[in-house]
């Protein structure tokens, strides 16, 4: 079939899969409604907040056509001419965390989250509108590369990252394993410097813990995924068959990127019994409140004495969970400032493997605080210096259990 065929036959499809895009699956959240036109097609928006606006997509297919009539290298693949559409749309909304994957991407992001996938081990984010670095996972390609939260991401095998999203970044860092790639990075005002990482199957257990002695426990927590809850049950009833008496914890929250808020606010309910745990508020001002659930250690934490190692890295869902718990279980904050994403995603998978991120709510801690390009401040400020690496030494983890003994 060819490209003009291909759109005429499916141009009803193509714009219904639009609207789904736009609003559809998602309307009880923006106050989206749709009355579609023909002759020339158009959409009327009628967007509750802030206008009304009507949208005439005469352009879209008079651009089609000229395509299809004119451009030097056709056929054109129209699947990737609609991806390409939806993702200039999305793009346009100026949002670094809403976001369309192919369903090539799609699937490369659930791999991240199940804790499988292949590519350098790091979380790609963006501040100020400059790819950095928000973590690199332990045991990873990155981590061994010295690679470190904040580092900014100038180029990407010799081509410049200017403009380009989250998704882009992370397109041309994954790859196949034994596969390399150049980064050019920059470590706050230092000189820029390249380095070549050789990717790898990435496989990270989401939690670990090591008991410290004289009843504290450390507890590391890299991402929250797929499996994290369970991993999490996991090493609670470890430590409460290996541990008789735990006086306190550290949490080691640095450089976990975020994931699932459900397991954020699962695992905070390990260490409260009742009330909320974080505040989503979304586009007309309505809050919601998610509180603490039953765990399957019978909240066997609540009521330790606690401490949350922070740091740049610490981002989205560390950040619901260091909130909730130094504003509702007297927490100690050690490190450094966190990364300061306030936002929440609604994931949506679609027929053909693509998916939608969509920001759809804020979210605020427990009494209301947006923490949204702020970030959690610490309540000790303890930098880990390069030197302190290379010297094996970890002094924030060091102040945490002076502050817990």
């Amino acid at each position: 079939m060819n490209f003009r065929n291909f759109f005429k036959t499916n141009a009803f499809l193509i714009l219904a899969f639009l609207l789904v895009f736009l609003a559809g699956w998602q309307a009880g959240y923006a106050g989206f409604q749709f009355s579609l036109k023909f002759n020339p097609p158009g959409i009327t928006i009628e967007n509750k907040a802030p206008r009304n606006q009507t949208v005439d997509f005469s352009l879209m297919w008079e651009v089609i056509e000229r395509i299809n009539a004119d451009y030097l290298f056709r056929p054109v693949d129209g699947a990737k001419l609609l991806y390409g559409a939806v993702s200039g749309m999305i793009q346009a909304l100026g949002d670094p965390y809403t976001s369309f994957l192919d369903p090539t991407q799609n699937q490369e992001f659930a791999d991240g989250l199940s804790g499988v996938y292949e590519g350098i081990g790091a979380e790609i984010g963006i501040r100020e509108d400059q790819l950095i670095i928000v973590a690199p996972l332990d045991g990873s390609p990155a981590k061994s590369a010295g690679l470190r939260a904040g580092d900014k991401l100038l180029e990407i095998d010799g081509g410049n990252t200017t403009g380009i999203t989250v998704t882009a970044a992370v397109a041309k860092i994954r790859g196949e394993a034994g596969t390399t790639v150049k980064l050019k990075l920059q470590r706050g005002t230092a000189a820029s410097y390249e380095v070549t990482i050789t990717r790898a199957q990435i496989k990270v257990e989401s939690v670990s813990w090591e008991d410290k002695g004289n009843g504290l426990v450390l507890i590391e927590l890299t991402r929250f995924g797929d499996g994290t809850t369970d991993e999490w049950d996991s090493a609670i009833a470890q430590i409460k068959s290996q541990v008789k008496d735990v006086k306190g914890v550290v949490l080691d929250l640095r450089s976990n990127p975020g994931g699932y808020l459900q397991a954020a606010v699962y695992i905070a309910s390990e260490f409260l019994k009742d009330g909320a745990v974080v505040l989503q508020e979304d586009s007309r001002g309505d809050r919601a409140t998610l509180s603490v659930q039953a765990t399957k250690g019978n909240h066997a934490l609540a009521g330790k004495k606690l401490v949350i190692l922070i740091d740049g890295g610490s981002a989205s869902a560390s950040e619901i969970l260091a909130g909730a718990l130094s504003e509702r279980a007297g927490a100690t904050l050690v490190g450094e400032k966190s990364f300061g994403k306030g936002t929440v995603q609604d994931a949506v998978d679609f027929q053909d493997g693509s998916g939608l991120h969509l920001t759809v709510a804020k979210w605020l801690t427990p009494k209301g605080v947006w923490v949204h390009d702020k970030g959690i401040e610490p309540d000790y400020k303890v930098e880990l210096t390069d030197a302190d690496l290379n010297a094996g030494k970890d002094p924030q983890l060091q102040k945490a259990l002076e502050i817990l003994r």
